[in-house]
Formats: C-alpha cells, structure tokens, sequence
C-alpha cells in the first residue's frame, strides 16, 4: 500500500510540474467535475428490469420521487458548457490560422472519438450478437444506451462552430448577450405548456434545444472576455435559484431534471426553462469559487486526477454506459441481480446500485485504456477509413434509434 502511495505521489509531483504556470487548474477542475457527474448520474438512474425476452431499460425515479433533488446537483451540463465557452475563447482568441480553420480543428477534434465510437460497435456487433446470443431487448437496450451520449456531442459541436458570433455578442452586449436565449426558451415552454399547448405541434419543443444548451455556453464567452465578474456571478446565482424555486412552485415544473417513464413531460430533452434557471445558478456559483478552487488544485495530489480526466474527456462520455452494459448483460445470465438487473423499485436497489459503481468505474477506467487512443488525431488513417467509419456509425446510430 506505501508503494502504491508513493507511485501515486510521484506522478501527481510529474503532472504538476509540467503544467504550464498559465494553464487555469479552476476551469479544468470544473470540466472534470461535470464529466464525472455525467457517468455518476446515469449508472444511478439508468436501471434494467428483465424478463423472458431480455434486458429493458428502467428508472428508480419512476418508484422514488424523492429522490429528484438528487438530479439537481448531478445535472452539470451547464457547468460543462460554461467552462467550454470560457476555454473556447481563449482557444479562439489564440489562433493562428483564420476562423474557419479554427472551426475545423476544433470540429476534428470532437469528431474522431464520436465517429470511431459506434463505427467500432457497429462493426463489432455481429460477433458480439452471436457470440453472445444476446437476446433482441438486449440488444436493442444496449444500443439505445450506446448511441445515447451523442447527442450531447452534436450540440456542443454545433455550439462550438457558432462561438466567432457568441465572441461578437459578448463584445457588443457583455452577459446580456445570453438574455435572448433565455427568452427564447421561455416563450417555446409557455406555447408548449401554456394555455394552447394542445394546439402546438410535438416538434416545437426541438426550438428550445440550440438556445437551451447555448445560454450556459454564451455566459462563459462573456466570462472569459471578463465581462461577468462577482457582481454578476452573484446576480446569476440568486436569480437563477429564485427563478427554479419559481418554476418549481408556482408553474409545476417536473421535479427531476432528467426524463423519468410514465411521465408526460421532462425537463432535459430538450431543455426546459427549469435548465437554464439551473444552469445560472450553477454558473454563478462556479465563478464566484473560482479562485478557491483554483487555490485547492495547486496541491499534486488533487490535480493529477484532473489532468487525466480532461485528458479522457471524450472517452468518459462516449463509454460510460458501455462500462455498466459490461456489467449488466453478462449478469443477465444469472437472473435477477439486486442493483444490476433487478427492477429499481426497492430502496434496497439503491443501496445496491451504489455497491456497483465502483465496478463500473473500474470497467470504464479499463475501456478508457483501448478507447483512448480514439482522442489522438488520426493522423494514419486514410480518407477511405475515415468515410467507412463514419457510414458504420451512421449505420449503428439507425439501427439503435430504429429500435
């Protein structure tokens, strides 16, 4: 254990010494803790339920309602486009190259792990199908919760190609700049929830999805650009709490920020303007700690873990629920498994749950060693391989949505 502890104390003194002195620890530290909130919450919430035809996919919020405030703390999305905004204008603003070549690079560099993702699964699928004999609810389950993080990858790569405008607003308008977002999310929520909702059309809400996901994105370019300072960061914080309460209470906002089965309306997909008040609030108290966090990442020992997070950033995104299906369909086999494939419908589920996610961990942390290389720039693959990757996962994302 000493040994194991002072290799530990070594590489953490390694990463520390050769971070750059200008490298911002506050803002990786705050990208880390979102990525690590995106597994955490789905491996506590995305439960199975299994019968003679295979595995289905469940929730313990559908059983435990009380248990909604957890997905307040665990949904950091905004943190997440926050800190990418912030780190996206200081990128921008450090080129070299024109705009569009910016834009490329920064495309590129989410697109190789994403299309490599489900091109493997698509073409490691028939061997997996009949070398497993998975059953068809299995495999359709599996596929559903593979092709599920990329959809957060789209936005943000359709955010990040829009930051040369969110740069000139913030330099015309500061933090105002995000207000017509949130007013655009407003205005979708009161005509699809509002008094002619039953007239509305079911697309409508799909507007809410660029302006949702952008807000916490364009607070970020104006935080980086220095317009938004402790003033403001209080401003967002007490207004965006003000505004939750409100929506909770007065409007019956859905309680959970995630979809829970059964229910008629969610909150996430595509975000409502319960999102957006979370995501101010959040944003506002991630600017105001800051400096203290930035303080308490100067220690090795808590940095290292950091780096190599944001390091795997892509990887922890893409493979998390791979990481629990590695888990889960091979423990189908044996019957119903409390916390793995047994229904989340007991507390003693959740307390079962909890025993399993430090497995998960391990597996994810296991794929994370084969996937990583995913991140690299592909800089020997041809433009043949590239075009076969991306028709195998446009492939596997039909198939997995068709199911």
């Amino acid at each position: 254990m000493r040994r194991l502890l002072a290799k530990l104390a070594r590489l953490g003194a390694r990463v520390d010494e050769r971070t750059p002195a200008h490298r911002d620890r506050a803002v990786d530290g705050l990208r880390a803790l979102a990525l690590l909130a995106v597994p955490t919450g789905h491996w506590l919430v995305g439960g199975f339920t299994l019968d003679g035809g295979g595995l289905h996919n469940a929730s313990p919020l559908a059983t435990f309602g009380a248990l909604a405030p957890a997905s307040w703390v665990l949904q950091m999305l905004g943190i997440f486009f926050l800190v990418g905004g912030y780190s996206s204008v200081l990128s921008y603003r450090r080129r070299k190259g024109s705009v569009r070549e910016w834009t490329a690079g920064r495309l590129r560099r989410l697109g190789r792990p994403v299309l490599g993702y489900p091109a493997f699964w698509a073409r490691r699928l028939p061997a997996v199908q009949t070398g497993g004999g998975l059953r068809g609810p299995t495999l359709h389950t599996a596929a559903t919760l593979v092709v599920q993080p990329l959809w957060f990858v789209g936005v943000y790569a359709v955010i990040t190609a829009l930051t040369p405008y969110c740069v000139r607003a913030s330099e015309r308008l500061g933090a105002r700049a995000a207000v017509p977002l949130i007013g655009a999310v407003a205005v979708v929520d009161l005509l699809r929830y509002g008094p002619f909702a039953d007239a509305m059309p079911s697309w409508l809400s799909l507007l809410n999805l660029l302006p949702g996901w952008m807000f916490a994105y364009q607070l970020g370019v104006s935080w980086a650009d220095r317009r938004i300072g402790r003033r403001g960061a209080w401003l967002l914080l007490a207004g965006g709490t003000a505004l939750f309460a409100v929506l909770l209470l007065a409007f019956h906002y859905p309680m959970s920020m995630v979809g829970v089965p059964g229910e008629a309306r969610t909150n996430s997909h595509p975000p409502s303007l319960l999102v957006l008040a979370l995501a101010a609030a959040q944003s506002g108290a991630a600017i105001l700690l800051r400096d203290r966090l930035a303080r308490l990442l100067r220690r090795p020992a808590l940095w290292a873990p950091v780096v190599i997070v944001n390091l795997s950033a892509m990887t922890i995104l893409c493979w998390h629920q791979t990481a629990m299906l590695a888990a889960a369909v091979p423990g189908s086999y044996f019957g119903e498994i409390p916390g793995l494939t047994a229904a989340p419908d007991t507390g003693g589920w959740v307390l079962a749950r909890l025993a399993w996610m430090p497995l998960f961990a391990g597996l994810l942390a296991a794929v994370a060693r084969f996937a990583r290389p995913l991140e690299s720039p592909w800089d020997r693959t041809g433009t043949a391989r590239r075009a076969a990757a991306a028709v195998l996962a446009a492939g596997f994302g039909y198939f997995a949505l068709a199911a």
